[in-house]
């Protein structure tokens, strides 16, 4: 049983009308979610404003709402709250309902532009491995050991998450591994969530759509650093221009990673190949299942994550070293005929390099490298035709294609990506709209031995056109057309 007092308990408020007795049965910040007895918070978002709702929710049984401004005329039937910053009020309140879960259990955070959810996953997989029970918050799922629970944002909204967070303790667990998006950070989605940790991998150019500027993107990701707890520790990648900015004001014990600079873990390569990675890190050779120099930085990231929440250094290499990473994350697979087929999220400019990058330095001789490459629609378009040029300068051929073009027209999408294409790179691109053929295309273009890289997508399952979901896999339609390779 939960009373008002209780919920609001450390709310910085102007004004309340009414009684704090009141027992409140529910969170919402959707008047559509909202039953008898529930706290009804008006969030003004970037869309919607939850003000316009207030009357719903009240028809709806909210006895209590919280707002930023006051309705004209109010009755004695519901309290109301008047305050500064509803989505701040928002988090508190759904922390304090579920009992403050966060505090718990040891929550470790994962933000920047790119390894988010194979750090987070990977954590999430060693620390089991290790004997503990575990939560894992990632952009494929979120599990609470071993229970899959399907995900619809890289950071839930803050009643979502401190359910989740709640259902994790109720289960015994004793961690927790998040990603920490720039969206969650900057809509307050966090908010009085207790870290014991925060882990920050790389910024490059992404979510420009939403953050109008880098500099607030890099703002966005800083804040969170800038509020850890002085127990918490702060561990960033030093070989990232922006690592130390991170570090800046933040109260938590700094810590850094890294495979070229001074820092307090290191790690160096020895042998990068398809079947994996040979890495000296920390003074021990050790043979990983995961490809390329971005996921040395990954794996180094969780062993250092690691052994700042105090674990043995052997088992948690040894336990590395069967490890995986995330769904969609450079998976391979090998045609008859020795095509190799790579599928990997990569949907930013500097992933689509990474990746690219890491197939030129495994690649063994003349093997041609065929990328297969879309952009969403609906978002950041200011990388569309980065991402082509990218995809062109590290590429033998490059079919342009569609991603998730949403609400926009796919023949604009990619016109816009052909932007970036130069003139020297033309007669080895070409566009084709639908996915299906494009992949198609791909396969037919390749010789025994060849690449075939299909990026952006990455783990989704699903095409989104015209605010529909229709079915589509990479890794399926690779697998399919593969049969035919010999």
């Amino acid at each position: 049983m939960r009373y008002l007092s209780d919920v609001i308990d450390g709310l910085a408020f102007t004004e309340l009308q009414g009684s704090a007795d009141v027992e409140i049965t529910a969170i919402a910040f959707d008047s559509r979610a909202v039953i008898p007895g529930a706290m009804f918070v008006a969030v003004k978002g970037t869309l919607v404003d939850g003000h316009d709702y207030i009357d719903q929710a009240i028809k709806k049984g909210a006895v209590a709402v919280i707002c930023e401004d006051l309705p004209a005329h109010t009755t004695g039937e519901v309290d109301f709250l008047m305050v500064a910053d509803s989505a701040v009020a928002l988090g508190i309140v759904a922390a304090n309902f579920y009992d403050n879960p966060s505090a718990k259990l040891k929550l470790v955070g994962v933000t920047g532009t790119n390894g988010k959810t194979t750090i987070a996953t990977l954590l999430y997989q060693l620390f089991r491995d290790l004997g503990y029970k575990c939560g894992l918050l990632s952009t494929v799922e979120n599990q609470i050991n071993g229970k899959v629970i399907p995900s619809t944002h890289t950071t839930p909204d803050p009643v979502e998450l401190n359910n989740l967070l709640a259902e994790m303790v109720d289960s015994g667990c004793d961690y927790c591994f998040m990603e920490v998006s720039s969206h969650a950070i900057s809509q307050k989605r966090i908010e009085s969530l207790v870290f014991a940790g925060g882990v920050f991998t790389n910024l490059t150019h992404d979510h420009l759509d939403y953050h109008k500027t880098f500099l607030r993107y890099l703002n966005a990701k800083k804040e969170f650093f800038d509020g850890l707890p002085k127990d918490a520790f702060a561990l960033t990648n030093s070989d990232d221009k922006n690592g130390n900015v991170m570090l800046q004001n933040t109260a938590a014990h700094k810590k850094s990673y890294g495979l070229k600079t001074m820092a307090d873990y290191k790690a160096r390569i020895l042998e990068n190949q398809f079947s994996g990675l040979l890495l000296q890190i920390d003074g021990e050779e050790v043979w990983f299942k995961m490809v390329g120099t971005f996921n040395a930085y990954n794996l180094l990231g969780v062993y250092a994550t690691a052994m700042l929440l105090e674990q043995d250094k052997a088992k948690v290499l040894t336990s590395l070293s069967k490890l995986t990473g995330a769904e969609g994350r450079f998976e391979y697979i090998t045609a008859p005929n020795k095509v190799v087929g790579i599928v990997d999220y990569a949907h930013t400019p500097d992933a689509v390099q990474n990746v690219l990058s890491t197939i030129h330095d495994i690649r063994k001789g003349n093997e041609k490298v065929i990328t297969v490459i879309g952009c969403g629609g609906d978002r950041d378009k200011t990388k569309r035709p980065i991402m082509a040029k990218t995809a062109c300068e590290w590429s033998d051929k490059v079919i342009l294609t569609s991603d998730n073009p949403r609400t926009e027209d796919p023949a604009q999408i990619i016109k816009e990506m052909e932007e970036g294409v130069d003139p020297a790179f033309k007669r080895h691109t070409v566009s084709i709209i639908d996915r299906h053929e494009a992949i198609k295309t791909a396969c037919m273009l390749a010789n025994p031995g060849d690449i075939i890289l299909v990026a952006g997508k990455g783990h989704e399952k699903y095409q989104e056109i015209n605010g529909v979901k229709n079915h589509f896999d990479d890794m399926e339609e690779l697998e399919n057309r593969f049969k035919d390779l010999v």
